[in-house]
């Protein structure tokens, strides 16, 4: 457990607060989801749209006030809520391998008070789901299919926030941390509802051994900014240590950061620090402007 959340924790319980305050359902982090039998996965099961579905039902949703805040609501009460003649940038923001933990809710708090509408589909609410990564040993990829099921939740939701009377769907962005960062960087849309302006990769190098996780998927129009720490502990093999640069097309504004001074340099959560949020931050706000 990350060392950021035993301490929240622990301030929890010194408030009065009950650990249950800081988690969401169960089956939506590694530590309640009762995982998939990789043996009773089937190809159709990746794209199945209930399953989708099911990862935008479960959505964690962050509204901005106008006067600064935000509020947690559901993309149910985005759907029933009247359209607006200003519309919000929004960001469909994708978890890591383990799942919702603090840092997510704290992510998407930082870009709802900064003005962004920001949606997060859970793709563990999905039924059919292995178990993706091991916590304590740094091990991803142990379902190698996870990252197509991740890429088809993450078009669904962009498809469906287009659709809702708030989003401004000419500033829809993708963000993700690790593995949802490695789906953000690899994600292609299916169609043209599934575009998005720009993208935001915390915590992943763009390099691996199976090509499907290799490079950046994103067109000539989509500005890329990704975020890695130089000896980030879960990249430090032969076929993930590197770095996103080689694969960024900084022609159309994109850049590559790698933090090579402590402490950066060995975190994976990033945006638990604030220089890394004043990347995101102004990246985003640049391309808002265009």
């Amino acid at each position: 457990m990350r060392k950021r959340h035993q301490l929240l924790l622990s301030l929890a319980f010194l408030s009065g607060l009950s650990a249950a305050a800081l988690a969401d359902e169960p089956g939506v982090s590694n530590s309640s989801k009762i995982f998939t039998d990789p043996q009773d996965m089937r190809e159709a099961d990746w794209s199945d749209p209930a399953e989708m579905e099911r990862s935008w039902q479960a959505a964690l949703v962050r509204m901005p006030h106008p006067d600064g805040g935000s509020t947690r609501v559901t993309v149910t009460d985005l759907k029933n809520m009247p359209a607006a003649e200003q519309r919000l940038p929004t960001v469909i923001y994708l978890h890591g391998c383990s799942g919702v933990w603090y840092g997510t809710h704290d992510r998407m708090t930082f870009l709802a008070d900064n003005g962004f509408l920001v949606i997060a589909p859970i793709s563990l609410a999905r039924e059919k789901y292995p178990l993706s990564c091991d916590e304590e040993t740094h091990q991803g990829g142990l379902y190698r299919p996870t990252l197509r099921m991740r890429q088809h939740d993450a078009g669904h939701a962009i498809e469906r926030a287009r659709g809702l009377p708030l989003v401004d769907p000419d500033n829809i962005f993708l963000v993700g941390l690790s593995e949802g960062g490695l789906t953000t960087a690899t994600f292609q849309p299916a169609n043209p509802q599934q575009a998005v302006k720009a993208r935001v990769v915390e915590g992943w190098t763009c390099h691996a051994g199976w090509p499907e996780y290799k490079g950046i998927g994103a067109t000539e129009q989509e500005p890329v900014l990704t975020l890695v720490g130089a000896d980030d502990p879960w990249f430090q093999n032969q076929w993930t240590r590197g770095e996103c640069t080689p694969f960024i097309d900084e022609t159309n504004g994109s850049r590559s950061i790698v933090y090579r001074e402590p402490p950066l340099a060995s975190l994976h959560e990033l945006l638990d620090e604030p220089e890394p949020r004043q990347e995101v931050l102004q990246f985003l706000k640049e391309q808002l402007d265009h």
